[in-house]
This record gives C-alpha cells, structure tokens and sequence, in this order.
C-alpha cells in the first residue's frame, strides 16, 4: 500500500470539546474501562510511556507547556500511538477560565501520520477523574461507600473527580470543601447540593476538611506543600493526591504510597519526589495501581493510604481512541480535506 493510499484511507479529522464532553459523559464507565485497560497494558509492559517534557518560561516560573508522547501495543485490537500537548497555566483561574488546555494528536500505526486531533483538556479531565475514581475502588477496599468525602481545590479536576464518583454508582454521605478562593467552594456547594443527600460544609482551611474526612482528593495548582503536620492524617484516611505536591515529605513518608509508575511519579519536585530527596531512596513507595489491577496486593488500611498518579500519556491515548472512533462512527468528528497535501515524493 503506498502512503498515498493510506492517507485516503485515514483521513484527518478534528474532534472538538463539545462532541468529548458528550461523549464522555453518556458513558463514563467506558473511559474507566479505557483508562483500566491501559494501566493492565502497561503492568504487562506493553507500553511504551516516555518522561514527560515541561517547556518553562524563565520570567513565568508558575506556567509549563507539557507534551505526553506514548504508544500502546495493543489496545482493543490494535496500536495506539501519539502525543499530548497540555498546558497549565495558574493565573488562568484569576481570568475566570480554567487553569489546563490541551490537545490530543494520534497518528497511523503504519504510515505515522497523524489522524486526528481532538480537545485534549475534556481527555485529560475524564482519565484523571477515572484513574482516581479507580483508585479510590481499589483502595476502599472495593467499596463504593464514602462516609465522609473532603475536597481540597474546588475547580475542574474536582468537579470531574466527584461527577465520576456519582454516576459510578458511589454514596457519598457528607462533603467537606475547602479552596483559597471561597467563592468557588460556594458555587461547587450549589453545583452539587441536590446531589449529595447529605451535608456538604465549607471549612476555613484544609486541614479543617481533611481531619472530618474519611476519602479526601487534592485537586489543587500547589506548586509544594502547605499540609506539614502529620497530625493531620492520623485518622488513616485514604487520599486521593491528585495535585502531587500539597502534602509534606513527612507525611509521605508515614503513609502507604500507591503511584502509577514509580519512575513517572518521583520527579518534577512532587511531594514523593522530595521525600525521596530527603531519605534517598524510594522503598516508601510499595505499591502501584497498575500493578493492583493485575492482581496484585493492596494496602492495608492500617496507616494513611497515599494515591499519587503522576498522570500518564497512554491513559490519553486510550481514553481519546476509544472517543475518536465513536465520532467518527457516528458521523461527528469533523473531517479536513487535504490536511496533507504534498503527497508524492517525486
């Protein structure tokens, strides 16, 4: 087959945040699936996840440009292979918008073209709204039962992470909000009030949150840690580390720490990195969710449980490969004509 042929036969398409959005919200249980079938595939080492690369601004230390290159070998019958290229920029949330943006590029197996370019930042929500709700599953002893739920960063991830939660099926018996910025505790309070059958109380601080919490998921753009006493934690709840960098070493290092790679997790001055800076080495970390997902074991509860997910680009590539075949199945990803032109060598 010529490459020219190929490209007729993968034609270039775009596929925007509206169509993501609703798709991902019809069938959130097919993203888990997704996101759960991607972490087994790289447990089996059938995945191909490099460093992430951080483009930094010397005079805006606070915003990164990230790009997430990886591949699957095999993904629900075939290869999946591309890139994300999200940014983070903080003084967004000043701008009333939110702090991510980001795209998804996949490209043919064979040809390596790209094939699709799709709103990343919906993408990168969902399979981290998943990756924790898996999490939490797992680690909650497969029990979708929350007595008490803290969230500590009222924004999108947070919005994300709790609508997985609910329509997963998950009782929540009471929320506790806490954000620097009161006004968006109080507009996530009313976002959810008819959801949550319970109280739902908004607290000064987050330690005021975490202490009346049983399940807490930082969501925060913490750039390190604020939570310092370990007193804070000894209750043993099971936290959902979204933002990486919120909790001290200390704390880190009395806990049972669950990442979803080792290698991918303990850099770029997380939390579990500087404490792998202050006791050189990584024996604190004795867990992974790939692994669990696999079958293998789980903490025991009987000290603070610690989920740390770096973020990895296959969850992307196998979250926003399932999303592009559905629009282009159902005729709603947006097809460009001769994206490529120069298509003959000679």
């Amino acid at each position: 087959m010529s490459i020219n042929a190929a490209q007729q036969r993968r034609p270039f398409h775009v596929v925007t945040g509206a169509t993501v959005h609703g798709f991902v919200f019809n069938d959130i249980e097919s993203v888990m699936d997704a996101v759960e079938t991607a972490y087994v595939a790289h447990h089996a080492g059938t995945t191909v996840n490099p460093d992430s690369y951080f483009l930094r601004f010397p005079t805006r230390p606070s915003d990164r440009i990230i790009a997430l290159p990886a591949h699957i070998e095999s993904f629900r019958g075939g290869c999946v292979t591309g890139l994300k290229w999200i940014s983070s920029f903080p003084g967004n949330i000043e701008r009333g918008i939110p702090r991510a943006s980001a795209t998804l590029v996949l490209n043919d197996a064979v040809t390596g073209y790209p094939i699709a370019c799709l709103e990343g930042s919906v993408v990168s929500a969902a399979r981290t709204a998943a990756a924790a709700v898996l999490g939490a599953f797992h680690l909650n002893r497969r029990r979708k039962q929350i007595d008490s739920l803290a969230i500590i960063g009222a924004g999108l991830i947070a919005r994300y992470i709790l609508e997985f939660f609910l329509r997963t099926g998950w009782s929540i018996n009471a929320l506790h909000l806490h954000d620097i910025r009161a006004e968006d505790s109080e507009s996530f309070r009313e976002r959810f009030r008819s959801a949550i059958h319970g109280p739902i109380k908004l607290h000064p601080s987050a330690v005021d949150a975490m202490r009346a919490a049983t399940v807490i998921v930082f969501a925060t753009t913490a750039g390190a840690p604020y939570v310092l006493d370990r007193r804070s934690v000894e209750h043993n709840p099971l936290i959902l580390h979204i933002s990486l960098r919120d909790l001290s070493p200390e704390i880190i290092l009395a806990s049972d720490n669950v990442v979803d790679d080792i290698d991918h997790c303990l850099k770029a001055d997380t939390s579990a990195h500087l404490a792998e800076k202050q006791v050189g080495h990584r024996d604190f970390v004795g867990f992974t969710l790939p692994s669990i997902l696999s079958g293998g074991r789980v903490p025991d509860a009987r000290r603070p449980i610690v989920f740390s997910p770096f973020g990895m680009g296959i969850l992307d590539l196998a979250v926003g490969s399932m999303l592009y075949q559905r629009a282009v199945s159902s005729r709603e990803a947006i097809e460009i004509p001769q994206f490529f032109y120069e298509m003959d060598r000679v």
